[in-house]
């Protein structure tokens, strides 16, 4: 399926956009006809395992409130005509279908891709003027809505208020957006967006992580390590000059010591493909009732099945001198390179008899068993 960037390519988009500046698509999606509804969405906002959102209020009266899911149908009976937005997150992987509306933005690294989040605003919905730390797409799927954005603008959030929205906000660029058409922005430019009508938003977003997610990913990776990497000594030590005082010699070889322990490239590599591969993760894939055994899953191939990626897995692997290790919500598995790629190419794998030497069987067996691929049918 093509990218749903308008006249422009995959390259030509991430040359001249991709974190450089904002993009507007007129009907990125032709005849977008979106697969949910409102009502859809308020049903999902019902169930247990879904995270949601409801936001009320105005810039004009900066009388915002948030309420959290799960919610109840009593609780948009209430809720008036104007004023208010629905949020859902990870709609795609409660709903498979919208899945292959995620494939075609297959042209950034998977890795990088967040969620579907759906938004269902009523007239004059909105969560005010802000800013996001990661790249978004906005894909208009249903009624209109007015979007403002600025570049530069004065950083003060509004005090007392339950959302990080800008105290001032002055938009440069202003447009509305229709359904299909859709629109691009990288981090840290200020946006405004204002439903003109009741209607619904859908937002693909990234995965940024910071800094210091990925330290404290890293130290608590390198706890469950039974090798700890050396321990500081000082053989050469000399007599205590001031109370007290850690000197020259004494941070310099801490800190070589701590860098060294960082500095392990396969070590760090397996860290960070593993961290990336349940970096904003809501849920854990659940392992299935019963175990399988390799070769009741090699007849049940043989036989027609097919396998499906679980909507709460995300695969990414890195090389290595023995073919990949595949990673699998913070999971590590090793194969050969051409499976651990077919495996993350779509939602289900085109597996052929061919590539199902034992390694491979044994290798979709665990990931089975973990719950991070599942059968089509019985076995």
């Amino acid at each position: 399926m093509s990218a749903p960037l308008g006249n422009l390519s995959a390259g030509q988009f991430l040359n001249r956009y991709w974190q450089k500046e904002p993009c507007l698509i007129r009907r990125a999606f032709d005849d977008f006809e979106p697969l949910l509804d409102g009502n859809d969405l308020a049903g999902l906002a019902c169930e247990e395992m879904v995270e949601s959102r409801l936001v009320r209020g105005s810039m004009e009266k900066s009388d915002w409130t948030v309420e959290y899911g799960p919610f109840d149908e009593s609780d948009f009976s209430s809720l008036g005509e104007e004023n208010w937005t629905l949020l859902v997150q990870d709609v795609e992987k409660h709903y498979a279908p919208l899945q292959a509306l995620m494939g075609r933005f297959s042209f950034i690294p998977n890795w990088r891709l967040d969620d579907l989040m759906i938004s269902f605003a009523a007239t004059g919905g909105s969560v005010g003027p802000h800013t996001d730390q990661y790249d978004v797409f906005l894909l208009q799927a249903e009624g209109t809505r007015r979007w403002q954005i600025a570049s530069s603008f004065e950083p003060e959030l509004l005090r007392d208020c339950p959302l990080n929205v800008l105290q001032r906000f002055t938009p440069e660029q202003e447009w509305v957006l229709e359904p299909g058409d859709m629109l691009y922005l990288p981090p840290n430019v200020a946006h405004h967006g204002i439903a003109l009508e009741p209607g619904m938003t859908w937002s693909i977003g990234s995965r940024a992580p910071s800094g210091a997610d990925l330290l404290q990913g890293l130290g608590e990776w390198l706890s469950f390590d039974t090798d700890e990497g050396g321990r500081y000594s000082d053989p050469d030590l000399q007599p205590a000059k001031r109370a007290g005082e850690m000197d020259a010699e004494a941070l310099r070889k801490l800190r070589q010591l701590m860098l060294a322990r960082i500095d392990d490239s396969d070590n760090v590599d397996s860290f960070l493909a593993a961290f990336m591969s349940r970096f904003r993760l809501a849920h854990e894939p659940a392992p299935p009732p019963e175990p399988i055994r390799s070769k009741d899953l090699l007849a049940a191939i043989q036989n027609g099945a097919q396998l499906l990626r679980n909507p709460w897995t995300r695969l990414t692997w890195i090389e290595t001198p023995q073919g990949a290790r595949l990673f699998a919500a913070g999971q590590a598995f090793d194969c050969s390179t051409s499976l651990a790629e077919i495996l993350c190419q779509r939602e289900q794998p085109a597996i052929e008899m061919a590539m199902l030497d034992k390694p491979s069987v044994d290798t979709l067996t665990k990931l089975i068993n973990k719950g991070h691929m599942l059968l089509t049918s019985d076995v």
